[in-house]
């Protein structure tokens, strides 16, 4: 939770310089890149996570990889290692799309659900998720076998869970507390 709260925060401060500088979309473009690049490489996410490979190799690693990048997403890595938390870069880099999107007036909404959605399905929910937040938002759809059925739907800090598990703990809880 903690690491969770830690990349929020450097999210907001890399979206807080990359608005002073005016330069929002080419920080999220890279952002975007390490998702996708730290994502798809299993050794790449172990070498940054690992305690044994020494912080210069990783920040020479990364700024090779990412050659080209914007000044202010150097300095994020260039942060990242010197504060020991270039770990958490794939989850800053997930954040600072979110908040860009939130500022942008696109918010993303996660449904996680126990089979994938229709397309009918995620037009519906799409229509309600606009008209109860007031912006424009894309849905990313998670599959969860574990939830059983239904959905939670999470936008921002909100979340709403109508999944047939979370039904179910309520009825143990239930039972439980009235023995």
């Amino acid at each position: 939770m903690s690491d969770s709260r830690a990349a929020v925060r450097y999210a907001k401060a890399t979206l807080d310089l990359a608005v002073d500088n005016k330069a929002t979309d080419a920080v999220e473009k890279d952002m975007r890149a390490i998702v996708v690049t730290i994502g798809e490489s299993r050794e790449l996410k172990s070498m940054l996570t690992s305690p044994i490979v020494k912080s210069g190799v990783k920040k020479s690693a990364l700024q090779n990889i990412f050659k080209g990048s914007h000044g202010i997403t150097e300095g994020l890595i260039g942060i990242l290692v010197e504060n020991k938390r270039i770990g958490l870069l794939k989850e800053v880099a997930e954040k600072y799309i979110i908040l860009n999107e939130d500022l942008k007036g696109k918010g993303v909404a996660f449904v996680t659900t126990a089979v994938p959605l229709t397309e009918q399905l995620e037009q519906k929910i799409l229509k309600q998720v606009n008209a109860l937040t007031g912006n424009k938002v894309v849905i990313k759809n998670k599959i969860d076998e574990s939830i059983i059925g239904g959905f939670v739907l999470r936008v921002g800090d909100f979340q709403y869970d109508a999944s047939i598990a979370n039904k179910l703990n309520n009825l143990k809880r239930e039972f439980t507390s009235s023995l």
